[in-house]
Parts: C-alpha cells; sequence; structure tokens
C-alpha cells in the first residue's frame, strides 16, 4: 500500500475523532462497521499485504457490505441521510430559534464537521475496495456493493426546507460549509431524531419505542364508512395545518374498520409530517409527560388509544381527563387524541351505584354519575360506526374483492360471503376482509 494511501487513510481516521457535534452519524451499525475497516486497514499497511491482518480486514469489509445491503443504500445516500437525520445541539436549537439566534462557536462547529464528513462522502465504495483489495493482498478485488449515487437535482427548482433540496446541495459542486443554508431551512421545516426516521410509536417502560413496520391499511380500503372517514380526515387536515383540532372518540360496534380509520390516516398523511403513537390502556397514566415530550416537535401527533373503557377509580381516566380538558398549562397545538370503544359511556356503570333517596353515602350522587356519563363528551367530536347490514357488508365485500382481484362472479362473491358471516363473525367490515383474504388464499393455492 502507498504512502499517499496510507496518509489519506489516517486523514479520515482523524477526521472522525475530531467530529464535535455530528458523532452520531457514525453510531449506527453502518457507521461503526465503516470506522472498523479504516482501521484494520490502516494497521495492515504496517506490516504488508495479505496474512492474517489482510483476513481481518476481508472480513470487516463484509460486515461492512451486509450492513450496506440491509439498509439497500450507497454508502454516499447512507451518509446524507445520517447527517439529516442526526440529532445534536445545533440541529436542536436550530429547530427552535432563528439562525441568527445561534452562537457563533456552534455555526462554526457545524462548518468544521460539515468539512470532515465531506471527507468520508468523497471515499466510495469502490475507493475503500480497492484499498481493502491492496490490505489484504488477493487477487481477486471483493465484490462492491452498489455505490453509485443518483445524480444531483438543480437545486433552485427544488422547494426550500425539502429533504430532495437538502440533498441535491450535498451532492453539489459545492463545499459542505458552503451549504449550511439549506441544512438549516431542512431543519427548521422536517425536525431531526426518531419522529423524522419513524412514523408509528407506542409507549413502553416509561419511553417511545418505535414501530419499524406500522399497519399498511390505507384509507381507500375502508368503505362504508364515508362520512366518518372524510370528517376524521377534515378533522387531521386541520392538526397538520396548525389549525386548532377536535379530539375525537369513534364509538361502534365490532370490526366496523374503527382502528383502521385511524391507522389508515397515517399512510395517507406521513409525507406531510403526521405521526401516530398507540398508547395502551394500562399506560394512559403516563400522558402528561408523554405530551410534554410531543410539545417541541415540528410533527403532528395523534395518541392513538385504542377499544378504551375504564373501571371505578382507574387512574388512567384521571389522566385522560386532564389531557382531553386541560390545565394550566397550554395544550399543545401538535397532539390530538383518537379513542376508540365499543361503549357509548366510557366508564363502566352498574344499576347499584344509581342513587336512590334512601342512600346517604354521597349527597350529591347524581353529580358523580354524570361525571361519569359525560366523560365521552370531552371528546370535540363524536363519530358513530352503526352495525353493518346485509346491504353494507355486501358492499364492503366487492370493494374488497375487487382489490384483491377474485376471480368470482359476483352472485357466488355474494353467496359464499353471506355464508361466511352466517358461520363466523356476523356481519362487519372486520368480517368482510377475513373472507376476502381466505379466498384470496385459497385461488392462490389452486
Amino acid at each position: 500500500m502507498d504512502s499517499e494511501t496510507v496518509i489519506s487513510i489516517q486523514y479520515l481516521e482523524i477526521k472522525a475523532a475530531s467530529l464535535l457535534l455530528y458523532q452520531g452519524v457514525f453510531r449506527s451499525e453502518v457507521g461503526k462497521s465503516f470506522l472498523k475497516l479504516i482501521q484494520l486497514i490502516y494497521e495492515s499497511s504496517g506490516g504488508g499485504a495479505g496474512g492474517r491482518m489482510g483476513l481481518n480486514c476481508l472480513q470487516a469489509y463484509g460486515c461492512w457490505f451486509k450492513r450496506l445491503a440491509e439498509e439497500e443504500m450507497s454508502w454516499q445516500d447512507y451518509l446524507l441521510d445520517r447527517i439529516l437525520k442526526d440529532e445534536n445541539p445545533f440541529t436542536y436549537q436550530v429547530q427552535r430559534k432563528p439562525f441568527e439566534e445561534i452562537p457563533p462557536p456552534l455555526i462554526a462547529a457545524v462548518k468544521h464537521d460539515l468539512e470532515g464528513l465531506q471527507c468520508f462522502y468523497d471515499c466510495s465504495g469502490d475507493r475503500l475496495r480497492q484499498w481493502v483489495e491492496s490490505a489484504s493482498g488477493i487477487p481477486i478485488p471483493p465484490l462492491l456493493w452498489n455505490s453509485s449515487s443518483t445524480e444531483p437535482e438543480a437545486i433552485d427548482q427544488l422547494p426550500l426546507g425539502s429533504r430532495k433540496r437538502a440533498i441535491a446541495a450535498l451532492k453539489s459542486p459545492k463545499k459542505w460549509p458552503d451549504t449550511l443554508q439549506e441544512l438549516v431551512a431542512y431543519y427548521q421545516t422536517q425536525g431531526t431524531g426518531q419522529f423524522t426516521e419513524y412514523q408509528a410509536f407506542t409507549w413502553q417502560s416509561g419511553k417511545l419505542k418505535t414501530i419499524p413496520h406500522p399497519d399498511p391499511v390505507r384509507l381507500t380500503q375502508l368503505v362504508g364508512y364515508e362520512f366518518q372517514r372524510e370528517t376524521l380526515k377534515k378533522n387531521t387536515e386541520f392538526l397538520l395545518a396548525g389549525k386548532p383540532a377536535l379530539n375525537v372518540l369513534l364509538y361502534g360496534s365490532r370490526g366496523t374498520g374503527k382502528s383502521s380509520l385511524v391507522k389508515g390516516l397515517l399512510n395517507e398523511y406521513s409525507q406531510q409530517g403526521l405521526r401516530l403513537i398507540e398508547i395502551p390502556k394500562s399506560q394512559l397514566e403516563h400522558l402528561p409527560e408523554i405530551v410534554d415530550e410531543l410539545r417541541p416537535a415540528l410533527q403532528k401527533f395523534i395518541i392513538f388509544v385504542d377499544d378504551l373503557s375504564f373501571e371505578e377509580d382507574d387512574d388512567s381516566f384521571k389522566a385522560l381527563k386532564v389531557i382531553l380538558e386541560g390545565t394550566l398549562t397550554a395544550r399543545p397545538r401538535n397532539v390530538v387524541v383518537y379513542a376508540t370503544s365499543n361503549r357509548r359511556h366510557l366508564v363502566r356503570e352498574f344499576f347499584d351505584e344509581r342513587p336512590r333517596p334512601s342512600q346517604a353515602d354521597e349527597v350529591h350522587a347524581w353529580d358523580t354519575l354524570q361525571e361519569k356519563l359525560s366523560f365521552s363528551d370531552r371528546f370535540g367530536l363524536t363519530l358513530t360506526f352503526e352495525p353493518a347490514n346485509q346491504e353494507k357488508y355486501l358492499a364492503i365485500v366487492h370493494h374488497l374483492a375487487a382489490e384483491a382481484g377474485l376471480n368470482l362472479s359476483p352472485t357466488d362473491l355474494e353467496f359464499q360471503a353471506l355464508q361466511w358471516a352466517t358461520r363466523h363473525n356476523g356481519r362487519s367490515g372486520r368480517t368482510a376482509r377475513q373472507f376476502v383474504d381466505f379466498i384470496q388464499s385459497e385461488q392462490g393455492m389452486g
């Protein structure tokens, strides 16, 4: 390995070690495997090609190759992706205050890091492969992972603050410190961190946990309840536009598509900044801290509570009531609660709870009862999902069958669908989906 190559590799190691803010770029598995690889290449330069060190380089290259293959991205595109998603003091502050108020040392640190990161971008997969070939001494160079990055688009034709514009600026011939304006615009409009990288979350063990593969259901798959769908879409669009949006209770029979409708909103509006956070009823007591965590984010959030109901003296009841009614702290404009329930009155009530004149346990017992029964009224909007009659059930079946491309005549389809409903869970959207899935699988096996 020639001295110029050794100096280049050593320079990369120094640049990685001297990052001031963007260390997170290399904390991913791809980043770690890259740093490990160049370290082994550099170490092998002192002992000549081949031998145990050469084999170690090959193994490290294979690990890096595999990590990139798992991401299905080139090294350059992966690096750009991590820069746009990185959470650090600069990306945090620039989302919350004007750029002019950012401390000059912080801006200087960003430019320093961008200059260093551009060196890693220029280290293409092909160059890295050549270094490995030289370090390992093998006669056949290792296979190259797709390192070709798409051609940059014309920056002026892209909207300021968009991901494409930020990437186009970094791919342009400019020095990366000179692309700071495009990066700032992106951070200010799109945000960073997990809310940029993922669309769906759940609350577990006291923290938000990402859902890498959310339910792919789409709104176009949901028929029979068009009024409810359009009303919920309009309210969600208010949220995305920064207008006052209502908390919503979706109440009705099981299997009518209430949960699917909420999940479908994510697939409809995720590109506009919508995020979905599913909270189990057992975790509702953590709602205030969840909302506080979401308050400063740029994205808009639906807190989704499925199958909601409460027992007597349930702490979850009190936590949700605080979020719906508000406290002295202002309600965040970027968060709404969408809850589904099979019960119109969310708090269970028993006949023996109804006050009688002879009872003297509580002076204002009727007030307590009304507090329970009126809890659902605290949702600004209630959408009712009636049970599907035969006509609606068959309409849903026909729609889903057309989407699935089932090879059945309309008469046979309806006859089998009605038989399925009789033998299984009755007429509902869920039953229709199960029937169509079964027939689709059955025809696929034929």
